[in-house]
């Protein structure tokens, strides 16, 4: 087999880790397989990059300097991982993303991968060693060094793992799986043994952080096997397949909350064409990504328009959505940051009804109020006060996961 393993900050976070690191890889090579293994930084060195870049280059420091600073945590991490598994007896070669190369496009500190030159990785397992390769970092066309954005390490994994063709992309975490919610929150989240691309995607993209989106979305593309697993013990952890590998599907996979979630209404907009592109095309060009989206319209032939945005950009936001409001006649711009967004994931609501209306009747029983509704084939959101986020996932938790049969 051919296997990619992808080992985040706190798996490498200090010497033995990073030995504990070369123990699995050197493990698997002694298995018989082709060994690829993908690191972050080693925990908080990126932290503390980002700081002195800020420090020294103001607020928003040179994208093509920032880069080519935060990418030296990872060519830390590389060396070190190659040296320890060295001293263990076997051969090792570390790549940057430049010396790979990881071909990206040039949008300095959120870069997207175009192209994976594979020569020089396979040439390093197929001669029976160790290729240990940088996350979260690329190389331009000008041969500028480029990065994916926090969490890139996982992005970089998949996609290595797809151009590799590896059978299965081993991503290993401080958490040994992927729960039906956030365990620290809920004692009695169950672990699952697979999960499709399509729930794990919904659920990253809602506010479980076990995987990055971008990653998800490579690993569905490429039908690239994801293996989630703990870097602290060798159980079995969740696999992330195609949904017809997906044994039992469950109503509800998940429930999920995110509280960096912010809402912006425009009030009394008239009801004509181009209104809405004119509210929402200044965002785009600004970068802010528009999740949720609501819109009334009255009597009097006005609408109000509601929509949420990361938490983050809500200032940008507000601005922006106050200048369109004033070439459009509205009434009044309204914002609020104290909002969560809530959710519920599964396969099994395409063929189970009533999903949408037990998730309400949950809330209202809680005294819950809903602000905003969304939905898909596979999930269930809703926007609630930030206060009421953690009673609403409990109990919907146990409404709907905490009855049904084992998980795992």
């Amino acid at each position: 087999m051919r296997i990619v393993q992808k080992y985040g900050g706190t798996s490498v976070a200090d010497p033995e880790r990073i030995r504990n690191v070369a123990r699995r890889a050197v493990q698997a090579l002694d298995a018989g397989h082709e060994v690829v293994v993908v690191v972050s930084a080693m925990a908080g060195e990126t932290n503390a990059l980002v700081a002195l870049a800020r420090e020294l280059g103001g607020d928003e420091p040179d994208p093509r300097e920032y880069d080519q600073l935060v990418s030296i945590g990872e060519n830390k991490t590389i060396a070190l991982l190659a040296l320890a598994i060295q001293r263990l007896g076997r051969r090792a070669r570390s790549f940057t993303g430049p010396q790979v190369p990881i071909r990206t496009d040039a949008a300095h500190e959120r870069a997207r991968i175009e192209h994976i030159e594979r020569e020089r990785l396979l040439a390093t397992v197929q001669g029976g060693a160790i290729a240990v390769v940088a996350g979260f970092q690329g190389v331009d066309a000008a041969g500028d060094v480029t990065t994916l954005g926090r969490g890139g390490s996982d992005t970089s994994a998949v996609a290595i793992a797809a151009a590799l063709d590896a059978d299965v992309c081993e991503i290993y975490t401080d958490v040994d799986g992927v729960y039906t919610t956030d365990p620290n929150l809920v004692p009695g989240a169950r672990k699952l043994a697979r999960i499709s691309y399509e729930e794990m995607l919904e659920m990253a993209s809602l506010g479980a952080k076990v995987l990055q989106i971008r990653s998800v979305k490579f690993a569905m593309r490429y039908g690239v096997p994801i293996h989630v697993r703990s870097s602290f013990h060798d159980g079995e952890g969740t696999w992330v397949v195609r949904e017809e590998e997906v044994l039992e599907q469950l109503v509800v996979s998940g429930v999920t909350y995110n509280r960096n979630e912010a809402k912006i209404r425009v009030c009394g907009v008239k009801d004509a064409p181009g209104v809405a592109a004119s509210i929402f095309a200044p965002l785009a060009g600004a970068g802010i990504v528009v999740d949720m989206i609501v819109q009334n319209v009255s009597q009097d032939g006005t609408t109000d328009v509601t929509f949420t945005v990361p938490r983050d950009d809500f200032r940008r936001a507000m601005d922006l959505a106050r200048d369109a409001a004033s070439g459009t006649g509205a009434r009044d711009v309204e914002g609020d940051k104290g909002i969560a967004k809530v959710s519920v994931v599964g396969l099994g609501m395409k063929d189970h009804a009533g999903v949408a209306a037990r998730m309400f009747q949950v809330l209202a029983q809680e005294g819950i109020n809903i602000q905003l509704i969304s939905t898909s084939e596979i999930k269930v959101s809703v926007i609630i006060e930030e206060k009421y986020a953690e009673l609403a996932v409990r109990a919907l938790h146990d409404a709907f996961v905490g009855n049904a049969e084992d998980a795992a």
